[in-house]
Order: C-alpha cells, then structure tokens, then sequence
C-alpha cells in the first residue's frame, strides 16, 4: 500500500516573480508549483517570502497556495524544503 506522503513530489516551482518590498531582509515572490501526485501532474498559484533574521538564519513561509488535492501540513513543509534549496542554490530571481 502506498502511503500519502510518498505519493506527492515538487517537480519545480515555476514562473517565479520577486516582488518589490522596502523592507531589505524581507523577499516575496510568486510563482506557480508543479506537484507530481499519485496518478496526475497538478500546478496552483503560490505566493512565498523568504525573510532573514537577525540571527543570519533564513525563515521560508508560505503566504498564500491554491487548493491541491492533498493534505495541507506535509505539502507545506515539503514547499519550505524546495524552496530552502532552491534559495542556497541560487534558484531564485535576484
């Protein structure tokens, strides 16, 4: 039996759009997240900052995704840990 949390993989996070904040350790941007579910492909609108705190350590929160067909905490965290990758290698527009 296959479990629900093996079921779901990030493909990519595409289209990804910085958008302007006056606030120079905050970053947001936009883009749209392709998941690879148990038996089809599925894209939905994210929006994400990526903030650096005063401790030098970078904090990933998810502001705003579409509905998906899958559960809600495992996906988020899965999105935390692509877009942290995506962040340390260089992935992510300037």
């Amino acid at each position: 039996m296959l479990s629900w949390y093996v079921a779901m993989r990030i493909l990519e996070i595409k289209n990804i759009i910085r958008k302007d904040v006056p606030i120079y350790y905050r970053r947001l941007f936009s883009g749209v997240l392709v998941l690879q579910l148990i038996d089809k492909t599925a894209e939905s609108r994210i929006d994400f900052t990526v903030e650096t705190k005063p401790t030098g350590i970078n904090e990933i929160i998810v502001n705003n995704i579409e509905p998906v067909d899958y559960p809600l905490v495992p996906l988020t965290k899965e999105i935390k840990k692509h877009i942290s990758f995506l962040d340390e290698n260089g992935g992510l527009p300037a």
